[in-house]
């Protein structure tokens, strides 16, 4: 799943990205490889934000991305990710490990012009459908990519807690 992700987010070097639902720093790393390989000058790198809710979590990744070395490239925060980040928006890309009952708006809000948002929606259980939105010259255009399983999006623009 995080490669078909990656591959619907279109990442490149360079990319600003926004991860909400950071669990273990997996996917994140992944990205930071992409968007910032270390055999390019550091001014050529991207940066991403990886949000986590839960504080145990937040931690967790903060140490596995710290050993993995991506510390440098990865940001984690400890918050509701389903207002996003807006301390660093507008984002290239914003990617959403979680399902919420719809697109949350904060995150198309903080998407750059020509940016890709990839979001499950649906249910809190069994079926949901990847959701991949792109923002064009202020207008928003949805795809379905297909059916998934995540787990629920909890905050403010998802499921309550």
């Amino acid at each position: 799943m995080v490669s078909i992700m990656n591959e619907a987010l279109e990442l490149e070097v360079g990319h600003k990205v926004l991860e909400v639902g950071g669990g273990s720093g997996w996917h994140a790393s992944t990205i930071a490889e992409i968007i910032a390989p270390s055999d390019l000058p550091k001014e050529k790198w991207g940066h991403v934000y990886t949000v986590e809710r839960i504080p145990e979590l937040a931690a967790f990744a903060k140490e596995n991305i710290k050993n993995a070395g991506y510390e440098d490239r990865i940001t984690v925060i400890q918050q509701d990710g389903t207002v996003g980040y807006l301390q660093k928006a507008p984002y290239d890309r914003v990617l959403v490990a979680a399902a919420g009952p719809e697109v949350p708006k904060p995150l198309v809000e903080q998407l750059r012009d020509k940016g890709i948002l990839l979001v499950p929606v649906g249910g809190v259980q069994f079926y949901q459908i990847l959701i991949r939105v792109r923002k064009i010259g202020g207008k928003i255009f949805e795809e379905q990519l297909g059916g998934v399983s995540f787990v629920p999006l909890i905050g403010k623009h998802g499921f309550e807690p």
